[in-house]
């Protein structure tokens, strides 16, 4: 019956039938969850293009000397630790011996000294 009387107020001069479905709000009109990006025609009017392009550069620059200067850092890093390790174990060895033979000296010393005194005493009785 609903159909019929749909159909009879769609043939009624001057009357149209109601739609079957009305969309929401939310269905017509879909929020935007960040703000596009203007058009680059606009920013062309609203900035001179040399400033435009001035600030593209220095901004460009900038970001290429902080990427260089990390990669610079990094590879001086590696490269001295690749180049001082061997040097330095190589250093850190031979102050090894150098102590160790230091050390013999001086206990050879003090122990040839005590020695000597003790036989002084032992004379001296």
């Amino acid at each position: 019956m609903a159909r019929s009387s749909c159909s009879e107020a769609a043939m009624t001069p001057g009357k149209t039938a109601p739609p079957r479905l009305v969309p929401t709000l939310t269905e017509v009109v879909r929020p935007v969850p960040e703000p596009a990006p203007l058009p680059v025609e606009l920013l062309a009017e609203a900035v001179p293009s040399p400033a435009l392009d001035a600030v593209d550069e220095e901004r460009l620059v900038n970001r290429v000397l902080a990427d260089l200067q990390q990669q610079v850092e990094l590879t001086l890093e590696f490269r001295l630790r690749e180049t001082l390790t061997p040097a330095l174990g190589r250093m850190a060895d031979q102050l090894i011996r150098d102590t160790r033979v230091e050390l013999a000296s001086t206990l050879r010393e003090v122990i040839g000294r005590a020695v000597a005194h003790e036989l002084s005493r032992q004379k001296a009785r």
